[in-house]
């Protein structure tokens, strides 16, 4: 597994929509994440900031390279577009990669 991390920018006044979208999520969006080999997503947000950070990990043999032309995140895309910063001309968030600093994992006893 790959563990992979990203932010995004929530524009002001959106946290509670953005929350209620995202415990509705779409089942077809949930499958579509999971059948292209994420296996844990996580999206955490700085309340002060609008700064959302997310968290994944997915499979060696991930397919997340063809989500941006699948009709189901395009769709989901245009679902949150007016929440989020986008790319420019488009309705993709603006997604901006981190590089990983610390990493601990304790063993378990």
């Amino acid at each position: 597994m790959e563990k992979i991390a990203f932010r995004m920018q929530l524009k002001a006044g959106n946290i509670a929509e953005y929350k209620r979208r995202h415990d509705a999520i779409w089942p077809e969006l949930a499958d579509l994440l999971s059948d292209t080999g994420i296996r844990d997503y996580s999206i955490f947000l700085d309340e002060a900031s609008g700064m959302l950070f997310a968290v994944l990990l997915r499979t060696e043999n991930h397919r997340m390279d063809a989500l941006p032309q699948h009709p189901i995140m395009q769709r989901w895309w245009a679902h949150m577009a007016n929440l989020m910063e986008t790319e420019v001309n488009s309705v993709a968030p603006l997604v901006v990669p981190l590089l990983p600093m610390f990493h601990l994992a304790p063993h378990l006893d």
